[in-house]
């Protein structure tokens, strides 16, 4: 069986992404809500966790996917996946820790990042097929 063709960089930090949402959810349920913080801020926290282990996957499949398509949104849909993973899950977590909205004022940029990232991939694999 031929190994998986994977760029390694992208994939060992999609990997660690996935490492810290899992942790950052173990947090959330084990520490912070042991710290008896509200609901819509516990809900904040674990939104982040999910959405950042969901884009660890898109960013894993992103970097199997990218060896061999050379195009420029095939570059940038990594990019966009890590900047959004990290403006859109950090800023909510940040805000829940610290209570400062400016955070929350971040999170639509992560969110719109993510939305290129799906977007670039989605338009580099159209691009590609035969």
């Amino acid at each position: 069986m031929k190994p998986l063709a994977i760029d390694r960089g992208w994939g060992a930090w999609a990997a660690f992404m996935g490492m810290i949402s899992v942790a950052g959810g173990a947090f959330g349920a084990h520490g912070l809500e042991q710290q008896g913080l509200a609901a819509d801020q516990l809900a904040n926290w674990h939104l982040a966790a999910r959405y950042m282990a969901i884009h660890a996957l898109a960013l894993l499949a992103t970097s199997v996917l990218m060896v061999g398509r050379v195009s420029r949104a095939m570059t940038v849909a990594p990019w966009a996946f890590g900047i959004g993973i990290f403006l859109f899950s950090g800023s909510l977590w940040a805000y829940v820790l610290s209570g400062q909205k400016v955070f929350a004022m971040m999170t639509p940029l992560g969110g719109t990042s993510l939305i290129v990232g799906w977007g670039c991939l989605a338009w580099a694999l159209w691009k590609s097929v035969d």
